[in-house]
């Protein structure tokens, strides 16, 4: 909790309850849920946030590189707590998204400068497969 107060007091930003809330949801799963799944999972705890309100928390946290925005070509965002740079992969049988542990890419920024003469800042990598219980239900 200490960085999201940090990074809003340098940033001059106003710390609402609802972008803690989303904050907190994001930092408590390792799911990538959407905006649509944040604001179903918090609606109990905060029956008078809308829906637009989840959507600007998220684009502030986004903005102050809190929150991680994946868009892993679904037509719609999902977010993810960890924003140091890591892979991610996806069923493509339930969509679900799970980060990949243990492996690094950021070689890869170096690796392509001989391929362009782009500067290269960032990269985000994304794989597709079949998640276990997906796999087991098609044998």
């Amino acid at each position: 909790m200490d960085n999201i107060t940090t990074i809003f007091r340098e940033k001059k930003l106003k710390l609402t309850p609802q972008r803690i809330a989303v904050y907190k949801y994001l930092q408590s799963t390792t799911e990538h849920p959407s905006a649509e799944a944040i604001y179903k999972a918090l609606q109990p705890s905060y029956p008078t946030m809308s829906l637009a309100t989840v959507y600007k928390a998220l684009k502030t946290l986004v903005e102050v590189n809190l929150v991680q925005e994946l868009n892993v070509g679904e037509g719609n965002f999902r977010y993810d707590g960890k924003v140091d740079s890591h892979p991610h992969i996806q069923c493509m049988c339930c969509n679900k998204v799970d980060d990949i542990e243990g492996i690094s890419f950021s070689n890869l920024n170096e690796d392509v400068k001989n391929y362009t003469d782009y500067d290269v800042l960032t990269n985000k990598v994304y794989f597709y497969g079949l998640c276990s219980e997906c796999k087991n239900l098609s044998k």
